[in-house]
């Protein structure tokens, strides 16, 4: 699969309308508070046009799917990740607990789509990505 060096915000502006462009921001800088991380584009396959995946060592902490009607968001839950949101599920919304359990489990774990905008599920963000990886950066 071909890497795509970048997007641009023009690109994006032309796939999102302004409100969802506004909102793909604001997630991102949510992310980018939390955590210092590789950025890559690549293609997005099925899902949208392009993917934005935030990526440390190697492995890929969430994926963002830029579409004209949201953004796509992917969690990939291993073995360990899943014992532990299911040990803490009473603390996640119906939403997100409702994707959790109709995704569908492959050999490398959950694979959790979200569509944004959700409040809901944007509130438990921080603490579904910290299932996954420790925030190595306080808020900005």
């Amino acid at each position: 699969m071909a890497k795509l060096s970048t997007v641009s915000e023009a690109e994006l502006q032309e796939i999102m309308p302004t409100q969802i462009y506004s909102h793909w921001l604001s997630v991102i800088h949510k992310i980018r508070s939390l955590y210092d991380m590789d950025e890559e584009w690549d293609k997005g396959g099925k899902t949208a046009k392009n993917v934005l995946r935030f990526r440390r060592g190697g492995k890929t902490l969430v994926s963002l799917f830029p579409k004209e009607d949201g953004i796509g968001l992917m969690v990939v839950l291993g073995k360990d990740e899943s014992e532990k949101f299911e040990s803490t599920l009473p603390t996640f919304n119906s939403k997100v607990v409702k994707e959790y359990e109709s995704a569908r489990t492959y050999h490398d774990g959950k694979w959790i789509m979200f569509n944004l905008p959700d409040q809901d599920v944007e509130n438990d963000l921080p603490v579904l990505l910290a299932l996954k990886r420790k925030p190595n950066r306080k808020d900005i």
